[in-house]
C-alpha cells in the first residue's frame, strides 16, 4: 500500500492594508506555527489586494496545489469585503443569506434581527454547500468549502476561528525546529555545512547570519519531524 502523503497548506492574505504596509500581518505567522505544530507542511503564504481576479485566481491555483488553503481578511460588512464572492465564483455556486448565520449574528446585537442593516447582513451571505466556522468574539462566522477554509482579518477573530478549524483538519507528525547558534562569519562555515546537507537530503537545514555587537556569527535552523534525526545533525552543526 502506497504511503500516503502529509498534508499541506497555503494561507492567502486578502487585503490593501497588508500590502500598502499600514498592517502589519500578524495572521500568517499565527496560522503557519499552528499548522507546523500539527505536522502540516505550509508551502506558501501569497498577499494579494482586495480585487476580485487575483483573489480567484489566487484561489484557483493554491486549491489544486494543497491539501488544504486558508484565507484571512474580506469577510466584514463593507463593500471592499469580497472575499466570499470570490469563493464562490471559484466553486461555481451561488452566495444566499445562510439563515444559521444570521441568526448567530443577530445575537451579537440588541435587537437581534432588527438591528442587522444591509451591510451586516454582507456577513450572512455564505456560498452554498459551506459548512460555518465558529467566531467566539465576534459572532460573525467564517467557513470552510471542500479544503478552502475562510477565516476573518482581525487577528484576534483570526485566531479564535484557527482554533476551531485545527482540530477538525487531517494532521501529521508534527514538524520540529531546532536552532544552532555558530559564533562563525556565514563564508567560515559554508563548505561543512554544505557537506552536512549533503548527508540529509530530507531535512530542511536553513541559514541566518547575524551581526551582534559587532561579532559575526549564524544561526542554523534544522527542521524535520524525527527529533533523532535533528539531534545528529545539532551534533554535527555543533562541531564545526
Amino acid at each position: 500500500m502506497a504511503e500516503k502523503k502529509s498534508p499541506t497548506a497555503a494561507i492567502l492574505i486578502i487585503g490593501n492594508e497588508i500590502l500598502s504596509g499600514r498592517t502589519k500581518d500578524l495572521n500568517g505567522n499565527y496560522l503557519a506555527q499552528k499548522l507546523l505544530n500539527s505536522g502540516i507542511k505550509v508551502g506558501e503564504i501569497r498577499v494579494v489586494p482586495d480585487e476580485k481576479n487575483e483573489i480567484v485566481c489566487a484561489l484557483k491555483s493554491l486549491k489544486r496545489k494543497y491539501t488544504y488553503v486558508f484565507t484571512s481578511g474580506g469577510i466584514g460588512p463593507t463593500h471592499d469585503d469580497i472575499t466570499a464572492d470570490c469563493v464562490a465564483e471559484v466553486f461555481g455556486v451561488s452566495l444566499p443569506i445562510n439563515e444559521t448565520a444570521k441568526k448567530i449574528i443577530a445575537s451579537h446585537y440588541p435587537k437581534e434581527e432588527e438591528d442587522l442593516n444591509e451591510a451586516r447582513l454582507r456577513m450572512a451571505r455564505i456560498p452554498k454547500g459551506a459548512s460555518l466556522i465558529e467566531n467566539r468574539v465576534s459572532k460573525a462566522p467564517g467557513f470552510h468549502i471542500d479544503n478552502v477554509f475562510v477565516l476573518a482579518g482581525v487577528p484576534k477573530i483570526f485566531q479564535a476561528m484557527v482554533e476551531f478549524v485545527i482540530p477538525k483538519l487531517r494532521s501529521s507528525s508534527p514538524i520540529i525546529s531546532h536552532t544552532i547558534t555558530i559564533h562563525k562569519p556565514e563564508g567560515e562555515i559554508a563548505a561543512a555545512l554544505s557537506d552536512i546537507a549533503a548527508k540529509f537530503p530530507k531535512v530542511s537545514i536553513g541559514s541566518y547570519p547575524f551581526e551582534q555587537e559587532g561579532s559575526l556569527g549564524v544561526n542554523i535552523v534544522i527542521t524535520d519531524r524525527d527529533r533523532r534525526t535533528i539531534d545528529v545533525v545539532a551534533k554535527l552543526l555543533s562541531s564545526i
